[in-house]
This record gives C-alpha cells, structure tokens and sequence, in this order.
C-alpha cells in the first residue's frame, strides 16, 4: 500500500531515534527544565535570529494552538484566520471551548490579505461584540500555498495599526519555508510575528512542537498556562533531545526540501498526464482532481485522503509528500493514475 494519506504516518528519522536510543537510560529532569530543552531552545534563537525570545516544548498541533491564544487572549476576545485554517476545521471546536470566537474569511487561496483583516475588525465595532485581538495563519497553509516576504510584512503592518497580535502555526514550517515561492528566511518570523511554532510532527521528529513567543508580552508566566491546559510532558527533554537532532546542521529545512521535491514529482506528473489540480500548492501537499470511480479504484492501492467535491463526478483528492517518501512511491502512484 503506497503511503500518502498525511507526513506523520511514519516514526521518526533515523538521526532522532538514535540520538535517543543513545540516551535513553540516562536519568533527566523532566518538564523541560533539562539541558536538551535548553540546548535546543538556544539553538532555536540562533537559527531564527531571536535572541530574546521564549521557547517551550508542547507536544502537538492543536495542544500548542490552544494554550497559546488561550493564554493570550482576553476572554471577549477573538482570532481571525481564513476559513481553511486549522484552528476552525481541524480542532474540533478547541478554541471555542476556552470562550473564545474564530472569526473565519473564506479564503480559497488559504491565505489572509490586510482587507480581509480589517473587513473584520469593521465589522466589530464595539462592545455588544467579540473584539478582534489575533490573527491566525499558517505556512504553509492548508491547501498548500505560502506567505510571501510581502504578504507578511503587509499582515503585520496592519496587525500594527489595529493592535492585532499576528500568531503563525507553523506544523509544515519546513516545506513551507523552503517551497519555490517562499522568499522568507527564518529570521523574518521573529520580525513579522508576536509568535510562532516550529512543526516537528510532520517533519521528521516522533512528535513535538517548538512555540516561539517573541512578543514580550506573552511571555510572563507562560509555563503555568502549559501545565493548567495539560500540556506539559513530565519527560520534556524527548522534546529537546528530538529538536536538537533536527537543528543540528540543516536537518530540519532538508527535511523541508526533500518533501517538497517529491510532491513537485508527484505534482509534475499529473500535469502531464492531464489532470487538474484544485490549488496552486507549491509545499508538499498536492490536491488533484480525480473521476469519483477512479478513486474508489485507487483505494486499494494506495492511501490519500479525501478533500471536497468538486462536480457531479469529480472529487479533490489529497497526496501528502513527507520527509520519508521516496522517489519510486511517488513513481508508483503516478503510474496507478
């Protein structure tokens, strides 16, 4: 069964589990109060170019979303994020459950512009309603594409002028910052976000993400809102001990590249063979459009998921590339189509 259902079906690569094979009867401090949290945290600022940020170990996607706004919004307050976005379809009502609104844009690009934010903002003007105080995007998004350099810096301007606070999830962070149209560096996030998160799930750790909160005012007391949302790993230092391995040298983009090139194969091969793609990914997801009854064929060969319908006898279908896929998977799936 060829494998392109998601990037985090397979364990973990080999440079993470032998790092802590070979460490795996040491006794360790835990809640990551230890010296890989430490050391990965710093090796973290150095690469983004942030000095003075905070950095603290979660577990998951969702875990990291929700105690970072929870913590940092009001409870009157609410997140804007295109309707496409993780927080509002991908974790079932997470957000909303601490009392706070998600306040979507359809977006079928995935991505938010200034007029989509403050469309919003206007539309909110006063107390008989939410207040606006986050916006929430992703790179890459979930249909695939990226923020631009422009696009951010356009974001947080006027994030600026609104008093918005500008949060990026990062869960595909790798593929996102290293996709073809992607001319952001690392250190740009530090320039343009209040915070970020760094994804190590979908690329290349067992599990773990990395939140970077670089707006000083996030900061105070941070690690009480991980503990009070059950969110903080009694044995942290798996957490450090795997985001040291994917810093040390280029790991962690390489990763990024290596899932990105395949999707491109994958990407490059249906164009040629005719077929239409519903969104313009550049990162490692690829969505095509496939005849409902070839789909339910392919099922038996291969695993992908399901996105939306597309007309009467067509579905969007989703191939997720990882850091694991090789050239001969992506190979055999095309010659399936």
């Amino acid at each position: 069964m060829l494998n392109f259902r998601n990037d985090y079906s397979e364990g973990a690569h080999p440079t993470i589990l032998e790092a802590m094979r070979q460490n795996n009867l040491t006794p360790v401090i835990g809640y990551g109060m230890d010296e890989y949290c430490a050391h990965a945290a710093a090796m973290i600022r150095e690469r983004f170019g942030c000095p003075s940020a905070d950095v603290h170990f979660l577990v998951g996607g969702t875990q990291t979303n929700l105690t970072m706004i929870a913590s940092t919004l009001r409870p009157y307050e609410a997140v804007i994020c295109a309707d496409t976005g993780h927080i509002n379809v991908h974790e079932t009502g997470a957000i909303e459950s601490t009392g706070h609104k998600v306040l979507t844009v359809p977006k079928e690009d995935g991505k938010l512009t200034p007029a989509d934010v403050l469309s919003v903002v206007r539309s909110h003007p006063d107390e008989h309603m939410v207040k606006p105080r986050m916006v929430y995007i992703s790179q890459s998004t979930e249909v695939g594409t990226v923020y631009t350099r422009h696009e951010l810096e356009a974001l947080r301007a006027v994030c600026d002028r609104q008093n918005l606070l500008l949060y990026l999830d990062g869960a595909r962070l790798a593929s996102g910052m290293t996709a073809e149209d992607c001319d952001l560096i690392p250190a740009d996030l530090h320039r343009l976000c209040d915070a970020f998160y760094i994804g190590g799930t979908k690329n290349g750790a067992l599990f773990g993400e990395a939140l970077v909160l670089v707006n000083d005012a996030l900061k105070p007391d941070f690690r009480y809102m991980i503990k009070n949302r059950g969110a903080m790993l009694a044995k942290g230092w798996l957490l450090g001990m795997q985001f040291e391995g994917l810093f040390t040298g280029d790991l962690y983009f390489t990763l990024g590249r290596h899932a990105n090139a395949m999707a491109a194969r994958l990407r490059d091969g249906l164009i040629a063979k005719g077929y239409e793609l519903a969104y313009p990914s550049t990162t490692n997801q690829v969505f095509a459009v496939l005849d409902k009854d070839q789909i339910f064929e392919l099922t038996t060969e291969a695993a992908f998921e399901f996105t939306k319908n597309w007309d009467a006898t067509h579905d969007v279908v989703r191939f997720v590339t990882s850091w694991a896929t090789k050239a001969e998977d992506v190979d055999a799936m095309l010659a399936l189509l």
